[in-house]
Formats: structure tokens, C-alpha cells, sequence
């Protein structure tokens, strides 16, 4: 008998299902890994492969199963097909869609960096998320600043603390044009 497990790790749900989709074993376990390899091990000489959904925390469960003998997979959690007619779609039923999805051959991977390349692959990321943050910030806090300024102008402030505000908070070209159209309003 051939064996397919899925484990969910966000919801931390774990089940093992055979080749006609019969559900052997399914639990709610804690993200450690002795505790899930001691699950499995009834099915250590029947599972084929192990999918893991995770998207971000999977370095760990990844290698410990790997180091254990399994052949895992990774879901790739974006390109994984919605559930279509069934009756349940809910965390609870997630690792037993990934395990259906596996043994079916229709599951969509990502790819598991090996551990020596992770490191840069991490910082790579965090990286690229840092240069998109500050023009991220801008354009969020750009008419919050704004209404600032015109308050600022409004509460009387001098021409110099005015400009200064106009350098400190408003650093981009349509910001600059803001404060200046709102210096020109005369107030009553």
C-alpha cells in the first residue's frame, strides 16, 4: 500500500491518506518535529512523499523530514488550486487537499533552496523589501502629511518652520506641490 501525508503548518495539521484517498491518520500536532516524525512512523515504509504548506517557516520541517528519509515537496500556496465541489474548505481540511493534490501529481511545488544558499536567498528578499518600503510609506502617509501642512500653515506657523516641514515631511515633488498650493491659502 502506498501512502501520501500532508501537513498544513500553519494550521498545524498533519494526515496521511492512501492511494484511494482514505484517510489513515489525521491530527492536529504542535510544530515540533519529534512529534511529527513519531506520527508517521507507522507509515515510515509506505509513504511515498510528504507536502508541506507553509509560507514562510518551513526551513526547519523540510530539512528534519528530509534528514529522516522522506521525500518532501513544498506547495507552492499561491498556485494551488481553490477546492472545486467539495464539501469542506477550511484549515482543518487543508493537509488532506495538499495530500490528494500530491498523490494525483497535481500539486503545484516551490522550490527548496538548499540550505547553504538560503541564507542569501533570505537576504536577498529582505533586501528587496526594504527598497520598496520607504516609497511604500510615502505614498501611504502622503495625504495624512499633507493635511498636516495645511493645518501647520493654518495654526500660523513661520515661512522658515513651514519650509522646514515641507523638507522634513514632504520630500517628494507632489508633495513639495502640495505645501506650496497650501501656503497660498489665505485663512480667515
Amino acid at each position: 500500500m502506498m501512502c501520501y501525508a500532508g501537513i498544513d503548518l500553519h494550521a498545524t495539521n498533519s494526515v496521511v491518506v492512501d492511494e484511494e484517498d482514505r484517510v489513515l491518520y489525521q491530527k492536529r500536532l504542535r510544530n515540533d518535529l519529534a512529534l511529527i516524525l513519531m506520527a508517521l512512523a507507522p507509515y515510515r515504509d509506505t509513504v511515498q512523499r510528504i507536502v508541506v504548506e507553509s509560507t514562510y517557516n518551513w526551513y526547519w520541517l523540510v530539512d528534519g523530514l528530509m534528514d529522516a528519509g522522506y521525500r518532501v515537496h513544498l506547495a507552492h500556496a499561491p498556485a494551488l488550486p481553490q477546492y472545486s465541489g467539495l464539501k469542506h474548505a477550511d484549515d482543518q481540511h487543508d493537509a488532506r487537499w495538499l495530500a490528494h493534490l500530491l498523490r494525483l501529481g497535481l500539486l503545484p511545488t516551490g522550490y527548496i533552496y538548499p540550505k547553504a544558499e538560503r541564507a542569501v536567498r533570505d537576504l536577498l528578499r529582505k533586501r528587496s523589501q526594504l527598497v520598496t518600503l520607504p516609497s511604500e510609506s510615502a505614498e501611504a502617509f502622503l495625504p495624512t502629511r499633507s493635511h498636516c501642512v495645511i493645518v501647520a500653515i493654518a495654526l500660523g506657523f513661520s515661512k522658515s518652520l513651514s519650509s522646514t516641514i515641507a523638507e522634513l515631511l514632504l520630500p517628494s515633488v507632489s508633495g513639495r506641490l502640495i505645501f506650496t498650493l497650501a501656503r497660498k491659502v489665505t485663512f480667515s
